[in-house]
């Protein structure tokens, strides 16, 4: 069994913002593995996570600086049974986010797609594969709420859980 905390669109720094209290104590109380779809802007974001777990990521729109450029646009894994496909979700062709990210992932073999943004938290099935859009942690525009998700993944079975905060 595999615990996952899974983050994207943390625009850090941001009027000085740091990593939220919430995500601390998710990391705090344990994970396998971070994912991250993109939009971290700083690099410390990607060396304070790891200090808690593995972290898998991909840039995004606004990650410029040069160690972003190294990031991938797209990445595959599998944890247990499980495949998953992370994208940030702003590259391609599609009316809606959710929709360029499930375009840019429709031929790989995967179970799962983690993208990110919209900053909208997002939990859909389409055909064989999930999306999900765990929103944003610092930056929730038009959102009520900042939040992130959890992945608790046993063997083939994927349970995602959006986490909301204020």
């Amino acid at each position: 069994m595999k615990k996952i905390l899974i983050i994207s669109d943390t625009h850090m720094p941001k009027k000085g913002t740091l990593i939220p209290e919430a995500i601390i104590a998710i990391l705090k109380s344990g994970v396998d593995v971070i994912l991250h779809a993109g939009d971290w802007t700083k690099e410390f974001v990607y060396e304070e996570l790891l200090k808690y777990a593995p972290v898998h990521g991909v840039k995004g729109n606004v990650d410029t600086d040069i160690w972003s450029k190294e990031l991938p646009e797209k990445v595959i894994l599998q944890l247990e049974e499980v495949k998953i496909a992370i994208v940030h979700g702003h590259l391609g062709k599609g009316r809606s986010t959710p929709e360029r990210a499930f375009r840019a992932c429709e031929k790989d073999e995967v179970d799962l797609i983690v993208f990110g943004h919209s900053h909208i938290p997002f939990h859909e099935k389409k055909g064989n594969k999930v999306l999900f859009n765990p929103g944003s942690p610092t930056d929730k525009r038009r959102q009520k709420q900042f939040s992130f998700g959890v992945a608790i993944i046993d063997r083939s079975a994927v349970t995602l859980k959006h986490h909301y905060f204020s």
